[in-house]
């Protein structure tokens, strides 16, 4: 991975750096190159939809904006290289689909918890603020009845939906969301939508992978296509119509093809 170049701290003039800023990205992954020369900046506040054919590199690119995939190009978190961010309460990622829960005891209320774990720095019991920022975003997912439910006794779209509320229990400033609707029924994804509206006009920055714009499309800044590993749009989203997601995005139901992953990423 090459090296980013020195912090510039700020982008102006009483301009904060962009919440992600992603610049001259390649990512190569099992001999294929699978990103070719990207370039994304998601502001403080901004709401931007990622949308593409299956197999277009989508989910690397999230993975890879998250630390997760080796690169060579320059990804800035905060104006910090993702190589050198620590600050990991400020970022909250929900992947595509979450690993097999077959078996874990863990009930819901303790995966939530499990978001606010960046926010202490030592071990011990959750404060008052932890407590509310845990059922807050178990009630805006919709499973407040079910919080010491088992996870592995909750359907797929459920479990999507605790996986959420975890990433948003850690009260993150950048929300990077790999297809958070596969599995997630219409009623329950128009709330995610206003959920995310919500944070959005509060300042939280949001990276939305998208199988179909749906409710997401009034609510968003942005909307950025990736065909075969490059960006061929980014701009207005009302330039990609449902009609033409023929060469924006298959529409044959199933999640993106995962790209293998590394032993380890930039966050071992």
């Amino acid at each position: 991975m090459s090296a980013s170049p020195p912090d510039p701290g700020r982008t102006g003039a009483g301009r904060a750096d962009p919440a992600l800023s992603i610049h001259r990205l390649d990512v190569e992954l099992g001999g294929r190159q699978v990103l070719h020369d990207v370039r994304l900046d998601v502001g403080a506040g901004e709401f931007v939809a990622l949308l593409g054919a299956n197999g277009s590199g989508k989910s690397t690119l999230v993975r890879t904006a998250v630390g997760l995939v080796p690169f060579t190009g320059s990804i800035r978190l905060f104006g910090t290289p993702v190589e050198r961010f620590r600050d990991r309460s400020r970022l909250g990622y929900v992947p595509q689909r979450a690993a097999t829960v077959s078996g874990v005891p863990a009930s819901v209320g303790e995966v939530v918890a499990s978001g606010r774990l960046t926010h202490r720095r030592f071990a011990g019991l959750p404060r008052a603020a932890d407590k509310r920022a845990v059922a807050a975003a178990i009630d805006a997912v919709g499973l407040s009845g079910r919080t010491r439910s088992p996870l592995v006794e909750l359907s797929g779209g459920q479990q999507q939906r605790v996986h959420i509320a975890r990433a948003l229990a850690g009260e993150p400033e950048l929300l990077v969301m790999d297809e958070p609707t596969a599995g997630v029924d219409k009623e329950n994804t128009e709330a995610l939508a206003r959920l995310l509206a919500g944070l959005s006009d509060q300042g939280t920055a949001v990276l939305l992978v998208a199988h179909e714009l749906g409710p997401m499309r009034p609510l968003l800044d942005r909307a950025v296509v990736l065909a075969d590993g490059r960006v061929v749009h980014d701009g207005d989203p009302g330039a990609v119509r449902d009609a033409e997601h023929g060469h924006t995005h298959l529409h044959s139901g199933q999640p993106d093809r995962l790209e293998p992953l590394p032993r380890e990423g930039v966050w071992p």
